[in-house]
């Protein structure tokens, strides 16, 4: 399993809201015609409350399941157990490294110019990933694609190819299912947001040949069903959300395609000369990236204005070593027009799916894709304007692809609408700025 984790360095200045949060009582709670007694959630790290590129104790508490049973027990709701880690620093995996969360820190770049950027917390603590007892409400594992959640071998040790998150919540690692640990617990009502890291695996390798792979459309379909049919076999309602484009969130859209900037005449002049021969020109001021592509002359061309790069890209290595320019950027940093057209063509399907399994289930269905895709343009919420850019947009993490608390809480506020809709009920939505952002020091 690999968790990519966003590595970028960049100059900021803004303002943060950390309060604690509140809810909005200018209406009646009631539960309708659902049942939120037991609740479960089912998903993967956006389910679990990962954030700032590691699971940690506080990202947890602010996870939307969390938010959601909040409401919850305004209208009889039970309790809602979390596999919370055991500090604050959390853990998530870098190059199949155990390290901490990010946070915001100086950060001296190649040229010596020091300026705000994510750096890691600390040194990570090991104990993060011991087993501890269950069962737990919040059944969200980092990492989840669909089918992981039918097999058993998910909950082995991460030496074992296993998954570290599910290993240390499972009721019986290596035997245990994430759906069989649902069902166990005799849900009343479930919440069901699963399909990001089937296309997102592809995606955060730059859709390189011998990396992760598309779950095919057919494959997730068979999943998705499985999954529901059995989580909602014994009478649990619920709600269902759709998956997000992926390739609209920071990690994907925070270096600019003409990031190559030409300050010199002598630059240009050298760089005109050397790629000549392939008809490649270059001006002062901003440019496409030079990139590579085994089926253009050369090995290699200009990044087309509808491409995208991604935010690991090592920007020491363009800033001081001529990446994008002399040399090319390799294409695991790099998402190309037919890679791009292949993650939004699953994605288009398994959304489908995950609706027609809504209609034929009975479930409310959650349109995060159309919630969060309002974000590219800017949507406010208690009188905050959330975008996609990275750090000050405020709805995205440290890691550009996880949430902010005040993310989640948007997101909550998307599955209250949807539950309050199918059911009938009056759950009071969330004060978004109640809720913490980005702290910066």
């Amino acid at each position: 399993m690999k968790l990519k984790i966003a590595h970028l360095y960049v100059a900021l200045a803004a303002l943060t809201f950390g309060c604690k949060p509140d809810i909005k009582e200018d209406i009646t709670a009631t539960s309708g015609t659902a049942n939120f007694s037991q609740y479960v959630a089912v998903g993967n790290s956006l389910t679990a409350g990962y954030a700032d590129g590691a699971l940690y104790k506080q990202g947890q508490s602010y996870a939307y399941p969390n938010i959601l049973a909040q409401q919850f027990a305004l209208v009889g709701g039970g309790p809602f157990k979390i596999p919370y880690m055991v500090d604050d620093n959390g853990i998530g995996v870098q190059n199949n490294q155990p390290v901490t969360k990010r946070i915001l820190g100086p950060v001296t770049d190649c040229k010596g110019v020091t300026s705000l950027g994510p750096v890691f917390a600390g040194i990570p603590n090991l104990a993060n990933l011991a087993p501890i007892p269950g069962p737990f409400n919040n059944m969200g594992v980092p990492g989840a694609k669909s089918f992981h959640l039918l097999t058993p071998l998910f909950g082995r040790p991460l030496t074992q190819g296993g998954n570290p998150f599910y290993y240390r919540m499972a009721s019986n690692p290596g035997v245990s299912t994430v759906v069989g640990d649902v069902v166990a617990q005799n849900p009343t009502f479930v919440s069901i947001w699963i399909g990001n890291n089937d296309v997102l695996g592809y995606a955060s390798t730059g859709g390189e040949e011998g990396g992760d792979s598309i779950t095919s459309v057919t494959a997730y379909t068979q999943y998705l069903y499985a999954i529901v049919n059995t989580v909602t076999a014994g009478g649990a309602k619920g709600v269902i959300a759709n998956i997000t484009d992926v390739t609209s969130i920071p990690y994907f859209r925070t270096v600019p395609y003409n990031g190559l900037v030409l300050t010199s005449q002598a630059q240009v002049d050298a760089l005109n000369a050397g790629y000549a021969p392939l008809g490649i020109k270059f001006n002062l001021g901003q440019n496409p990236f030079i990139i590579s592509d085994k089926n253009a002359p050369g090995g290699l061309r200009q990044i087309k204005s509808d491409e995208l790069i991604l935010l690991t890209i090592p920007q020491d290595s363009i800033k001081c070593k001529g990446l994008g320019s002399q040399i090319p950027i390799p294409g695991k940093y790099v998402l190309d027009q037919t890679e791009i057209a292949n993650i939004k063509t699953a994605t288009a399907g398994y959304n489908q799916a995950i609706v027609t399994v809504a209609q034929q289930k009975d479930l409310a269905f959650a349109d995060m894709a159309s919630l969060m895709s309002s974000l590219s343009t800017g949507i406010t919420f208690d009188g905050l304007t959330f975008t996609t850019t990275f750090v000050t947009g405020g709805a995205f993490s440290l890691d550009g692809i996880h949430l902010t608390p005040q993310g989640n809480a948007i997101v909550a506020n998307g599955f209250i609408d949807a539950i309050n809709h199918k059911y009938s009920s009056t759950l009071p939505q969330v004060n978004v700025a109640s809720y913490p952002g980005i702290v910066f020091p």
